[in-house]
């Protein structure tokens, strides 16, 4: 099969709707750490020193702008014991529209890009706790189903970091900056109970953009504001919940560019060059994976910025920062065919499973 390498988005501005400073400041805020209380647009408008119907206005425009994707809870799927990897997929370089809306229609599929590389389709796929067919099962399934002529399973080793923020306020040298090296972060299942499943059905998807975002959720569990929101809080400690945050079009955003960087760098380095790749305020996120004989690569990061020149510098920043790089590796997306937030425990993931493979 013949790779042909798509099309790659590099305008400096893309698709981005123009933002004032005060927008810049407000999108920070409500990525960082949205305040889990009753009423959180209070706390974030007194933070910016405006009333909270300003913010509460701003940030429906937003999402009718398709700016903000969402504001949401941000769960965490190891956590609660389902199973989830990366998956690089070789499909029709001609065709790929078929297999990835194949791919997409499982319930576990969160991100899916199409990727300039000869593994051209990338996407995150997880099983739930009791999936009878497991992570295995349901890729031998999508193998045969998308007629891909090579997958590669590309779990977590080790997790360094996670956290999509866009920094809508610095420029470039801000954002290939390093900090202070990271600790691998716990990715262990964690002990939750009935209760716990019904916060998250409650919670999941789109809060409403209004004073008490946590009201109709409470409603539904019959409890009050304050109970919910304490048991959220709780969830966090617990690392069921890693926060609640505001999700956004990346493009629209002003961030047209993102490129997955992957890294090869010697064995007994990999701990310490994971942590100080993933310190960078340009990367989401940095993972180990697993290599193959033809996937050499050891670390994984996210890097996003406003143009393809600015990914690049942020990973030309990391490669002369660490030194110890043996290969790098630069795929950079053209089409994003999927890209959700996970829905827990629901129906879903065993309706697909009996439709597609009699389980």
């Amino acid at each position: 099969m013949a790779a042909v390498t798509p099309k790659i988005r590099s305008r400096k501005d893309g698709a981005a709707v123009p933002l004032d400073e005060f927008d810049k400041k407000l999108l920070n805020a409500m990525q960082g750490a949205f305040p889990i209380v009753p009423r959180p647009y209070a706390e974030v408008a007194t933070a910016l020193g405006v009333r909270e119907d300003v913010v509460l206005k701003r940030v429906a425009e937003l999402v009718q702008q398709r700016i903000i994707r969402q504001v949401t809870p941000i769960y965490d799927t190891r956590a609660f014991g389902y199973e989830s990897m990366l998956v690089a997929a070789k499909v029709d370089a001609e065709h790929p529209w078929r297999p990835a809306k194949i791919i997409n229609a499982h319930p576990g599929v969160s991100h899916n890009y199409l990727r300039n590389h000869e593994f051209n389709m990338w996407f995150t796929v997880a099983t739930e706790p009791d999936s009878k067919l497991g992570l295995e099962g349901t890729l031998e399934v999508l193998k045969e189903q998308t007629g891909a002529e090579s997958v590669r399973m590309l779990p977590t080793l080790k997790l360094f970091k996670i956290r999509m923020d866009l920094d809508m306020a610095g420029g470039t040298e801000a954002l290939a900056k390093a900090a202070e090296a990271v600790e691998p972060a716990e990715t262990e299942r964690q002990p939750y109970d009935e209760l716990d499943r019904a916060v998250v059905r409650a919670t999941q998807g789109d809060l409403p953009i209004v004073s008490e975002p946590y009201a109709d959720a409470a409603r539904e569990l019959g409890m009050p504001v304050e109970k919910l929101v304490a048991h959220l809080e709780g969830m966090v400690e617990r690392r069921l919940l890693r926060r609640v945050a505001a999700i956004l079009f990346h493009r629209r955003a002003g961030f047209s560019a993102n490129g997955m960087g992957v890294w090869k760098v010697p064995e007994d380095r990999v701990l310490e060059a994971g942590s100080r790749m993933a310190a960078f305020r340009g990367i989401s996120h940095c993972y180990e994976r697993p290599t193959y004989a033809d996937w050499p690569y050891q670390l994984f990061t996210m890097a996003h910025g406003r143009s393809k020149e600015e990914c690049d510098a942020i990973l030309d920043a990391i490669e002369a920062e660490i030194g110890c790089i043996e290969q790098r590796a630069t795929l950079y997306s053209s089409t994003e065919f999927k890209k959700v937030r996970l829905l827990y425990f629901t129906e879903d993931f065993k309706n697909w499973e009996r439709e597609h493979a009699g389980v």
